[in-house]
């Protein structure tokens, strides 16, 4: 049978945030009990007393968060504007599809290209600019969806950076905070990229200039 304790824990440990807050002692356990007793009691299908949730606050022990010490080293940031993603069902003919695309725009140098799949959809992310040869590729396949007036925003990782701990989660913890979303992540072994609707990407790019000098 579920208790309150396991159910409080298991609130916990869906909400990184507030486990991290926990884990630096910076939250009030009476706040935080009052917070969380409209779910708690929902859950557990009867009334509980917040002295009750607050108990289960003080037996909770989250793995403090280490950040990595390598925030300082993320390279170079490179901005672009102007880029369209499509995304396509995957199909019999999908990869020949990808193959004459890229041969068409293998020389346009100015332009910007990615593509990547996985079992079910392929993504194409590109300067809008080559909508017309996309489509035009493309027009066999079945597009799921088209979003326009997108801009990327390429970061250098640090040396190393696949054996940093908390890299991702510390960067993408503060862009939640400051409500701005990402609409597309690609990594590489080097570089990550944050593609954004455009009204974000000041905002996105003064947040981890910030990051690389703290």
């Amino acid at each position: 049978m579920k208790t309150i304790t396991d159910c409080v824990h298991n609130i916990l440990r869906h909400q990184p945030f507030l486990e991290d807050a926990l884990s630096r002692d910076i939250i009030n356990f009476s706040s935080l009990a009052a917070d969380l007793l409209p779910q708690v009691e929902k859950e557990m299908r009867k009334p509980v007393k917040p002295g009750s949730i607050v108990m289960a606050l003080r037996r909770y022990h989250p793995k403090r968060i280490k950040h990595s010490e390598n925030l300082g080293s993320l390279g170079d940031i490179v901005v672009r504007s102007g880029i369209t993603e499509y995304a396509f069902l995957n199909s019999n003919t999908i990869l020949t599809s990808q193959s004459n695309l890229l041969n068409t725009v293998k020389d346009k140098s100015k332009t910007y290209f990615t593509y990547s799949s996985n079992f079910q959809e392929s993504n194409i992310l590109v300067s809008s600019s080559l909508k017309e040869i996309v489509e035009n590729h493309f027009k066999n396949e079945t597009c799921i969806s088209i979003k326009d007036d997108l801009s990327s925003m390429s970061i250098a990782l640090p040396d190393d950076s696949s054996r940093s701990i908390g890299l991702y989660f510390y960067i993408f913890k503060l862009l939640a905070y400051e409500g701005i979303p990402v609409f597309e992540i690609i990594s590489t072994s080097n570089y990550f990229t944050l593609f954004l609707e455009k009204e974000y990407v000041n905002d996105a790019f003064l947040l981890m200039n910030e990051i690389k000098e703290n």
